[in-house]
């Protein structure tokens, strides 16, 4: 596989963000989300645990992807976990997409998410916008004193 420069480092993002993230999104038990870029996998554990969510987290890098499989098996949390770049990835099933990439990762994805998404798919994005879309709602959410902004987008 090859590794796709994002220009996007690893960077925890705190569970508060989490949970505003995904309430945010209204996101609901039965509902499809992927997670792009998904780091250790908190996104999609929340999802999965306290949403009831069919949460799947897209990750390129294999180690990234054995530790979201540790963390999955240690809380006993259902949920998929796809090894692949997310310019390559299929996201016509998503209900909402979870995103905190970078700027130039989000221009990038935005023309793929702008053409693949059904209509109402949500779209959240932390700290950067998706060029070219209009959020509906932009929230700021304090965590470890450090005010961040999350956009939601509709498809």
């Amino acid at each position: 596989m090859n590794v796709v420069d994002l220009d996007v480092a690893y960077i925890p993002t705190p569970k508060r963000i989490v949970r505003s993230m995904l309430q945010l999104a209204s996101l609901r038990r039965g509902e499809t989300l992927f997670d792009l870029g998904a780091g250790d996998g908190r996104i999609i554990i929340e999802a999965a645990r306290h949403f009831g969510a069919h949460a799947i987290g897209v990750e390129v890098d294999p180690r990234w992807i054995s530790r979201i499989k540790e963390r999955l098996a240690s809380t006993g949390t259902k949920a998929e976990v796809i090894e692949g770049n997310v310019f390559e990835v299929n996201l016509t099933s998503a209900d909402v997409v979870t995103i905190y990439l970078s700027p130039s990762a989000n221009a990038r994805l935005a023309p793929k998410l702008q053409s693949e998404l059904k209509q109402g798919t949500r779209v959240v994005s932390l700290d950067y916008t998706l060029p070219d879309w209009t959020p509906l709602r932009e929230l700021t959410v304090t965590a470890s004193g450090i005010p961040r902004k999350l956009y939601l987008y509709k498809a």
